[in-house]
């Protein structure tokens, strides 16, 4: 993708203009720092309000889940968000989830032993659901042989459609989530990190990629979990942690002292692939560095100070001594050579547009969603 802009970079937070539809104002402030005074502090409530709203959620949930083995699922990665809230939901809400973990062949160890060390200690079972390695293995290249940059999609679609098939299967009504504005409330780009659950998008690219039948993939449509799910089968998804504070470092520490918890070099690198794709593959090949969005949240929810973050930035993601390491993992796991890797790094790039894709429909109804307060913003 071409873009000529001048270099800017906001004033107020670390977005810039590699954010090719970011807009500063007089001041040099960004929309995503606009968006987030405007529109979405002035309606997140974390103080009394907002705990005695989740406190009626909380209260219809055990209501509910009475008589039963479980009350609500929780979809567990590793991360310190869905760590944390799983703390939460059970020593301090009560709730008695069933724990679901999805592995998409790419779990790093200490994500493995991260979840772990909380399933024992909280005394729970761990439902894992294994994705098929030879359809992901697929997948995974069909997506590197598109030339895109959201290469995340397989992993990503994977885990949002196994967790919404197995509540629709055994009819459970209460989906928590450790989706939350205080860490990301700065929303990622989205000629960089597309919809996931576009399948007109994900059908082309297997269409001229794809070699495995895939028969055992669990694809969802974004109108089935979106609509029919929630406004017909009533599934619910809960965030509790936008309903009180949330400060990711107090989190940490406390995950850190009550498991043996240990935290990751940075958000989403509990899985091997997304570590790779984040730090290396789309920074260096697409220009697009994550952490500017993760760290531009915590700097308008006043967890790190912009000097801070810019500090950070400085020093790639990854790590130069073992990137070549990186590399032999991540071909080796998918059964293609380096060299054949990093052809698809050098290809000309592509983009969601340049395959069919539901963009309209996706706007539509992120529109209604945010007209009946469900979002709380318009992905761009």
């Amino acid at each position: 993708m071409s873009n000529n802009r001048i270099y800017q970079i906001c004033t107020n937070c670390v977005m810039d203009t590699s954010d090719s539809k970011i807009v500063f104002d007089e001041k040099g402030v960004c929309d995503h720092c606009n968006d987030f005074y405007q529109n979405t502090k002035p309606n997140w409530h974390t103080d009394e309000k907002g705990l005695a709203e989740l406190d009626d959620t909380i209260k219809k949930i055990k209501k509910e889940g009475e008589g039963k083995d479980f009350d609500c699922i929780l979809g567990m990665s590793g991360g310190v968000d869905s760590s944390y809230l799983l703390h939460l939901a059970v020593t301090k809400l009560g709730l008695r989830p069933l724990v679901f973990h999805v592995d998409g062949g790419w779990n790093s160890e200490l994500a493995v032993n991260n979840i772990q060390v909380m399933i024992d200690k909280l005394g729970l079972d761990l439902y894992t659901e294994v994705i098929n390695w030879e359809e992901m293995k697929d997948f995974q290249l069909a997506f590197f042989k598109s030339g895109v940059p959201h290469q995340d999609i397989p992993q990503d679609h994977a885990f949002i459609a196994t967790l919404y098939n197995f509540a629709d299967k055994y009819n459970i009504k209460y989906i928590l989530n450790g989706g939350n504005i205080s860490t990301e409330c700065v929303r990622n780009p989205m000629e960089y990190l597309y919809y996931g659950t576009d399948m007109a998008q994900i059908r082309d690219i297997r269409k001229k990629f794809s070699t495995n039948p895939m028969k055992t993939y669990p694809f969802s449509p974004v109108l089935r979990h979106k609509f029919y799910l929630r406004y017909v089968k009533g599934v619910q998804v809960i965030k509790p942690l936008n309903h009180m504070p949330y400060v990711k470092e107090d989190a940490l520490k406390l995950l850190a002292e009550t498991y043996g918890w240990t935290p990751y070099p940075q958000k989403h690198f509990e899985s091997r692939f997304t570590k790779f794709y984040e730090a290396y593959w789309l920074p260096k090949r697409f220009g697009f560095d994550t952490r500017r969005v993760q760290y531009s949240s915590l700097i308008l929810t006043e967890q790190m100070s912009r000097e801070a973050a810019l500090e950070k930035l400085k020093k790639p993601a990854y790590n130069p001594e073992t990137i070549e390491d990186e590399f032999k993992y991540i071909a080796t796991k998918l059964g293609i050579s380096v060299a054949e890797l990093r052809s698809y790094f050098d290809m000309e790039k592509k983009f969601y547009w340049d395959y069919r894709n539901q963009l309209a429909m996706f706007k539509t109804g992120a529109k209604i969603l945010k007209f009946l307060g469900i979002e709380r913003s318009i992905k761009r």
